[in-house]
């Protein structure tokens, strides 16, 4: 298997100027995927660093293996955020890490293979898992689950403002035959949307929540975010590139919590430095430019935030 491909990396040489490599420091890259933004801080990271690089799809830990036959520093885990404070204990790194780096969604390798669910544009199982050892699958899901319980999904993680029309559509055409695949989940959604927005297509929020739902991903997040503090080193960077407004969201309210400190009544004659903040923002939000975007139209959506731990 060979480890390039035709995925373009999203802000790839913005989030390694922000991860500030060092040679012989220790990083984690989060979402491997296929391996650009690793191997940019392979370039710059030297002999004596170590790479830590983790992904929950096997797919992507398979090309992660091949790649680290060509580099001694680069260590390879399958697991997911919430693992990332255990994985980095067991490969003894706990609060010894230079620079974190989240990428996330869902990779081009996972959109384009219409066996992985993800598009709607792709006709294939409907399956949408990140890791496809987990259970349920998204078919699995939408053939099962109440029309309360579908709308609140499509609603909560797609912002779907069609939710319940979608959502009683769907249980309508299950009781003809089983949802099986991505085709015919798109010609429901498209029929279900009364109000299609320019340059989007109809199924796009419903599909995005269903697979924010079925891979936990907020929940990670929530839980990566939380663990990756314990796991910088005093002077380490976080950066975080998001997709989705949900996404981002997280992000922003996690870093901000961070650097005001402890929530102590606004009234109190309190400084900052008393409030015991434990990270400072590196500069301010940052988008792909126009040239990247005309050349990989999916980096359209992305921003990147950078936090510094201090304590």
């Amino acid at each position: 298997m060979a480890y390039t491909s035709a995925h373009e990396t999203v802000l790839k040489a913005e989030a390694v100027d922000a991860l500030s490599v060092q040679p012989g420091a220790t990083y984690i890259d989060t979402t491997f995927g296929r391996g650009g933004h690793s191997q940019a801080i392979l370039d710059r990271l030297g002999s004596g660093g170590k790479l830590l690089v983790m992904d929950r799809d096997p797919e992507a830990i398979a090309v992660a293996r091949e790649l680290s036959l060509h580099h001694t520093q680069l260590r390879v885990r399958h697991g997911t955020f919430s693992e990332l404070s255990e994985i980095a204990r067991a490969e003894g790194v706990i609060g010894r890490v230079a620079g974190i780096l989240f990428d996330l969604g869902v990779s081009s390798p996972q959109l384009d293979d219409a066996e992985r669910g993800f598009s709607f544009s792709r006709d294939g199982p409907l399956d949408m898992r990140m890791d496809p050892t987990k259970m349920p699958s998204a078919a699995e899901w939408i053939n099962s689950a109440s029309e309360k319980e579908i709308a609140r999904v499509l609603f909560e993680y797609g912002e779907e403002r069609h939710s319940r029309r979608m959502a009683r559509r769907i249980l309508e055409a299950r009781k003809e035959a089983p949802i099986t695949t991505t085709g015919r989940l798109t010609t429901i959604l498209k029929a279900a949307n009364p109000a299609w927005e320019r340059e989007k297509h109809p199924a796009t929020r419903a599909f995005q929540g269903i697979r924010i739902f079925i891979n936990s991903e907020l929940d990670q997040l929530r839980a990566g975010l939380e663990q990756a503090l314990s796991c910088l080193a005093v002077g380490g960077r976080l950066v975080v590139i998001s997709f989705h407004s949900l996404e981002d969201r997280m992000v922003k309210k996690f870093i901000a919590k961070q650097t005001k400190g402890d929530n102590f009544p606004r009234d109190l004659p309190v400084r900052q430095e008393m409030l015991n903040p434990t990270m400072k923002t590196i500069g301010r939000l940052i988008k792909p430019g126009v040239g990247e975007i005309s050349s990989n139209p999916r980096a359209r959506s992305a921003v990147m935030r950078v936090a510094e731990k201090i304590a």
